[in-house]
């Protein structure tokens, strides 16, 4: 019997990586463990960073939280990269000197 979703929060790859991990090698499925293979080599930032940056990101510059985690877990490196991120839904226009300030911020916690 499938099992019911409560509730949805968006999270990041540093977070699923640390949730895998905690649960321990004998306690994951096959495609878990898969999951936990990618986290390890694709994490930018270290899990406590990440939620501090997603944090920063919604207060600071008012990026949705599901933006922001995107944003956290490929860590962009110029303005055009980081314009990605706003291109769709009915986000405003961000100005470029909002976007440095965002990659400023990146440049921060980069490892």
């Amino acid at each position: 019997m499938p099992k019911k979703s409560l509730s949805e929060k968006p999270i990041t790859v540093a977070a699923v990586k640390k949730i895998l991990e905690e649960r321990g090698d004998a306690e994951i499925d096959q495609f878990q463990r898969r999951t936990l293979d990618f986290a390890q080599k694709f994490v930018k930032v270290d899990e406590n960073k990440a939620e501090e940056l997603v944090n920063k990101l919604t207060e600071k510059f008012g990026v949705d939280t599901k933006e922001a985690v995107q944003i956290v877990n490929c860590m962009p490196k110029s303005v055009e990269e980081l314009r990605i991120f706003f291109a769709t839904g009915k986000r405003r226009i961000i100005a470029t000197a909002q976007l440095e300030d965002i990659l400023k911020l990146l440049d921060e916690y980069r490892k």
